[in-house]
């Protein structure tokens, strides 16, 4: 069922111009392919037919238009000379058709998702220079080369650069004279707003004036002339049923000829190939960014082209040149490619004389517009910056295609792309990185999505980095497949090599049918041993170390469950973390602590009392923590509110209805500097703001320095090494916290914090 892209009336009116655009640019390359191909003429133009209507009708594809194959051009007319006539190798283009029905029904598209994108825009831009380099010649008239033959080694013996040469000296004044008009009205017409918003397209401009101006040549005379050579050349019949006698049938008595089957197999595997990637490169330039079902799409071609080999046409695939000029000229729909189809069949059958009137220097001039837009340099520059592992295979591929032909140069471009990614591969498989838990260091390796026998050997290498005596953990929870040979080498590593080393494997994300079980050997919580073992200043290390993690992204991995039933006999924290009740402001989150490592304690501004010191006291005293943390942070909503009620002569409980915020406001309040704080509502947000965020700091030093001269315990442990007390500042903007320095808690006067 033929489906548009919105309401009819939106997209029919570009699409009948789109197509008749692509129906002129696709006469003489039709003709050119079958004449290329040592085939008779019309073979060209009755795969083009198929092509547009019949494939049209059933691809999913919104802008790929479908004709003779360029990229088969060499292997048609070797085919058709091995197999001695005609209607035989017809019958290897009806079996190659059904083997690309199969690969459709099989759903062998898949393999067009794994097709370099550096190679899919190479082919583009290939096949832009190449229309620039070959379109040239007929711009000026010289049209010794056949329209349609994009190889760089030519039939005449010559090649794409020394047939620019000899048109130097074959430059026809006439065609010249229309194909430089042309390219100047395509120019103007694009450059000019108006114009280009038109309906009208540009492309039938140039072909209806190219055709004026080649009839008033002919009626100045002389060798302005455009001839016949230098025109469309459409066989012409006397009648329909002439028209049907140019169409051939298969030679079935061949159906037993072993070559046929070779030549079927050739064409199919050449013409899906060619197939899936003009869809990839047509759908990159689609301004819609439209996705076309790749294995439908083999399905579709394998049926055009049993009907081609039935009635006597060439083989086809999915064009890129037809499709360029089809998005080039604002075509939005699959209604584009069936129209030019029966404008073909309309045109060839019953109107070949007017076909044969346009000049193909016209013809041209489109052809090399579209080149120019397909070769632009600002791709050259986007895949310049995307590194050489893009570049290098996008530059080969444009070489290649531009020195050899259209089917060795994409061969080539995908052995070398797929090169780099096999490289690629075996450099950077996975992605390894060191954790710093309490219980040491622990070698992270993140295994990739798809995890092939080609990362087996890099694997290997990061496996045998490890340190003796180290730890190492394989995550595998982004993991979709593992190869059986990645398998067995993480197997033998894990019971084997390992052990042999004293390196302890653990195991997180792995699949069951892979027969691990997440398994955590290294200690990611504290123990009575490790903090016995650190000392003040390495517990704040610790702390900040974590929020480092915190802030760049790099969190621990690490097993909660396991931490539940580890901690469950006992827990040994390393500090107790005084903070806010602020949601934006959890410890163990913005440190990137595990379950055990601290006491939390959460209070709303963070505010001293008898109940949260005596929490302190027990932390240190009895649960052996080596650090006090008192965390403010800034925009803290107790500390704003605070300061708003300073002053008031209502109660904070009158004030907000809240019976017991007098306690925490009052508190706050004694971190207020009453002077700065008068007429601070006239003044600018920014700068209240600021003196917030001061408050929170002052308030911080304060109940640091509260708790110290209010708690003996703690003084006592202060005194004799065993812990320190420390403030800090979070900035819920910048997710940062700023640890203050000893001297500013113990050395700053009250008046100097504001």
């Amino acid at each position: 069922m033929l489906q548009t892209n919105g309401p009819l009336s939106a997209t029919l009116p570009r699409d009948l111009t789109a197509s008749l655009v692509v129906f002129l640019v696709a006469v003489p390359l039709c003709l050119g392919i079958a004449l290329a191909s040592g085939a008779p003429l019309l073979s060209g133009v009755l795969a083009g037919i198929v092509g547009g209507i019949l494939v049209g009708i059933l691809s999913g594809s919104h802008t790929s238009v479908s004709g003779p194959a360029a990229g088969l051009t060499v292997i048609v007319a070797a085919q058709i000379l091995s197999l001695g006539s005609f209607p035989t190798f017809l019958l290897a283009v009806v079996l190659a058709g059904l083997i690309q029905i199969g690969l459709g029904l099989a759903r062998a598209g898949f393999i067009a998702a794994f097709f370099p994108s550096s190679v899919i825009k190479g082919l583009l831009a290939a096949i832009g220079i190449i229309l620039i380099l070959k379109q040239i010649p007929h711009l000026f008239g010289h049209d010794a080369d056949p329209e349609g033959d994009l190889a760089f080694q030519q039939f005449d013996h010559e090649n794409t650069f020394s047939e620019l040469v000899r048109t130097i000296g074959d430059i026809h004044p006439g065609a010249a004279a229309i194909g430089l008009i042309s390219i100047a009205v395509l120019v103007v017409w694009a450059k000019w707003r108006h114009l280009k918003n038109s309906v009208v397209p540009a492309p039938l401009i140039v072909v209806l004036l190219g055709v004026g101006i080649s009839q008033l040549f002919r009626q100045l005379g002389g060798d302005w002339v455009i001839g016949p050579s230098h025109l469309v050349q459409v066989p012409v019949a006397d009648s329909l049923a002439g028209f049907i006698g140019f169409l051939q049938l298969p030679d079935f008595s061949q159906w037993s000829n072993p070559a046929v089957y070779f030549a079927a197999v050739t064409l199919a595997a050449v013409a899906s190939l060619e197939t899936l990637l003009n869809l990839e490169a047509v759908d990159k330039i689609d301004p819609q960014k439209r996705t076309s079902p790749a294995s439908r799409e083999l399905l579709v071609q394998g049926i055009g082209n049993v009907t081609a080999g039935l009635i006597g046409g060439l083989p086809m695939t999915s064009v890129i040149i037809r499709s360029s000029v089809n998005i080039n000229a604002g075509g939005k729909t699959k209604l584009a490619a069936i129209i030019h189809g029966v404008f073909l069949l309309v045109s060839v059958a019953f109107l070949p004389m007017w076909l044969n009137m346009i000049p193909l220097s016209c013809l041209a001039a489109i052809l090399v517009v579209t080149g120019v837009k397909l070769a632009s340099p600002v791709l050259v520059k986007q895949m310049w910056n995307e590194g050489r592992y893009q570049f290098i295979p996008f530059a080969a591929t444009v070489v290649a295609i531009v020195f050899t032909d259209l089917l060795i140069g994409i061969l080539i471009g995908l052995a070398i792309g797929i090169g780099f990614i096999l490289n690629s591969n075996m450099r950077q498989p996975i992605r390894r990185y060191v954790e710093q838990h309490l219980g040491g260091d622990v070698v992270h390796i993140e295994l990739s999505n798809q995890v092939s026998f080609l990362n087996r050997a890099a694997l290997s290498k990061v496996l045998d980095e490890v340190p003796r005596g180290g730890d190492v953990l394989l995550d595998a929870q982004s993991t979709d497949y593992i190869d059986p040979d990645v398998l067995g080498l993480i197997r033998d590593f894990k019971e084997v090599a390992g052990p042999l080393r004293g390196v302890d494997v653990s195991l997180v994300g792995f699949r069951s049918k892979y027969q691990f079980d997440d398994q955590i050997q290294y200690v990611d919580y504290s123990t009575r041993d490790l903090q016995d073992a650190l000392t003040p200043p390495q517990v704040l290390r610790i702390l900040k170390d974590g929020h480092e993690r915190f802030r760049s992204g790099r969190r621990l991995t690490r097993d909660l469950i396991r931490q539940v039933r580890a901690t469950s006999e006992g827990q040994h924290p390393l500090a107790v973390v005084l903070s806010c009740i602020d949601s934006r402001t959890p410890a163990e989150l913005v440190l990137d602590l595990g379950l055990g490592d601290i006491f939390s304690v959460r209070i709303a501004g963070n505010v001293m009392s008898r109940k949260i010191l005596a929490s302190a006291e027990y932390g240190c005293a009895v649960a052996g923590a080596k650090l006090v943390l008192v965390m403010g942070h800034t925009r803290c909503g107790a500390v704003t509110a605070a300061i708003n009620l300073f002053g008031e002569t209502r109660t904070p409980a009158e004030a907000t209805g809240c019976q017991h915020l007098d306690h925490i406001v009052r508190d706050i309040q004694q971190s207020v500097d009453p002077v700065i704080c008068r007429g601070l509502d006239q003044r600018p947000a920014a700068e209240k703001q600021s003196f917030v965020d001061a408050v929170a700091r002052r308030n911080v030093l304060r109940v640091v320095q509260q708790m110290r001269e209010q708690s003996r315990t703690l003084d006592g442990l202060i005194r004799e090494g065993r812990i320190a007390i420390v403030g800090a500042m979070y900035d819920v903007v910048t997710g940062e916290i700023e640890f203050l320095a000893e001297d500013e808690m113990n050395h700053t006067t009250p008046t100097e914090l504001v």
